[in-house]
């Protein structure tokens, strides 16, 4: 029989108190049927706890599909979510996230803390937007925000607007600088505040921005992760579908020994997150009397030579570009002005990585 086929019989099936089958009344989840036996199996999704129907509806959906194919049905009863509970909340706000008109979601990365992953997400954002793309930015590592100051919006205080189509839900109107819209953790706390958060209060509050704030119609959301491979992570991997990954890496080797783990990361079979690159951060420093002289402190760098690069080639994954050491990036962050946002040779190496990353999409 066919899944039509099936629904067609449990028409027939009415629940006794409300007097309409339990197909109309959308009881009928997860229908799956054996290809190799005809066992039909489905989620029997009750529209109450503790409904006393649920029993007879159940046992009559069995009789009729046992007369129908003769080999029966395995029947799994599912009461709703009490609406206060944990779980229920959660599953409101993703059934009503505002994150359904966003086209790529791409999770920036680093192993290890201090290789510059803020610093790359914030350029790569700015460099996108100047593409020509709508784009956004999610600051997901709510221990150690970062990009209200980079985007020069530490004083913006988000309002809330209602939605649009007439319920109650209420979004975050995000900051807007450089043509990249901002949300953060960041806009809630003062800054000296420390968030002695455990771990579910942290995953809560990135869930609720993730899924509240208003996004638009966006061509790429950038979420920049916190380092490491915990909690945060796999809580965004299970919020929505990440479109890819991009990995930032300085090139001296224990640096590389947490790409490594990073790419394992995505590469779990429970993760499957495809990686779209890995950027090479602070490949060597230029100082801005000698523009054409390269230090290479961290170690050899670049496509030929590079540590990244060769670990990209190693591991299969592409190699986006290089970014070197210059002053100016690290004065157009605590400034609030990204370097990418300036017709200058170092704004041109991101960009130079925003169109890298939109070529391997």
């Amino acid at each position: 029989m066919t899944k039509e086929e099936v629904l067609d019989l449990l028409k027939g099936v009415k629940h006794p108190e409300q007097d309409k089958d339990i197909v109309s009344l959308g009881m009928v989840d997860n229908l799956a049927i054996d290809p190799a036996t005809g066992a039909v199996r489905f989620t029997l999704r009750l529209t109450k706890p503790r409904d006393p129907m649920a029993g007879s509806v159940r046992r009559a959906a069995e009789a009729v599909l046992q007369e129908a194919t003769g080999v029966g049905a395995t029947i799994v009863v599912a009461e709703p979510l009490p609406p206060d509970s944990k779980a229920a909340k959660q599953q409101t706000l993703k059934s009503n996230t505002a994150t359904l008109s966003i086209g790529r979601v791409i999770a920036v990365a680093s192993g290890k803390g201090g290789v510059g992953k803020s610093t790359v997400t914030a350029n790569l954002a700015v460099a996108l937007a100047a593409e020509g793309f709508r784009v956004g930015v999610l600051d997901a590592d709510i221990y150690g925000p970062s990009m209200p100051k980079m985007f020069g919006v530490e004083d913006y205080k988000p309002v809330a607007e209602v939605a649009e189509d007439g319920s109650d839900l209420e979004y975050i109107v995000p900051a807007e600088a450089y043509g990249v819209k901002v949300m953060s953790i960041g806009f809630f706390i003062s800054n000296g505040d420390a968030l002695v958060w455990r771990g579910p209060m942290a995953t809560n509050a990135l869930r609720q921005l993730l899924h509240q704030t208003a996004w638009g119609e966006l061509d790429y959301l950038l979420i920049d992760l916190p380092p490491g491979t915990g909690d945060l992570h796999l809580t965004i991997v299970s919020e929505l579908k990440l479109s890819g990954a991009v990995i930032v890496s300085t090139p001296q080797e224990v640096a590389l020994l947490d790409v490594v783990r990073g790419i394992a990361m995505f590469r779990n079979e429970h993760v499957n997150v495809p990686i779209r690159g890995i950027v090479e951060n602070m490949a060597w420093f230029t100082p801005a009397e000698l523009p054409d002289n390269k230090y290479y402190i961290f170690g050899p760098a670049g496509v030929e030579n590079g540590g990244v690069a060769r670990l990209a080639r190693e591991r299969g994954v592409p190699f986006l570009g290089s970014i070197p050491l210059v002053q100016a990036i690290a004065e157009g962050g605590d400034a609030g002005e990204p370097i990418a946002a300036r017709d200058s040779v170092t704004g041109k190496a991101f960009r130079n990585l925003a169109q890298a990353l939109v070529r391997n999409e």
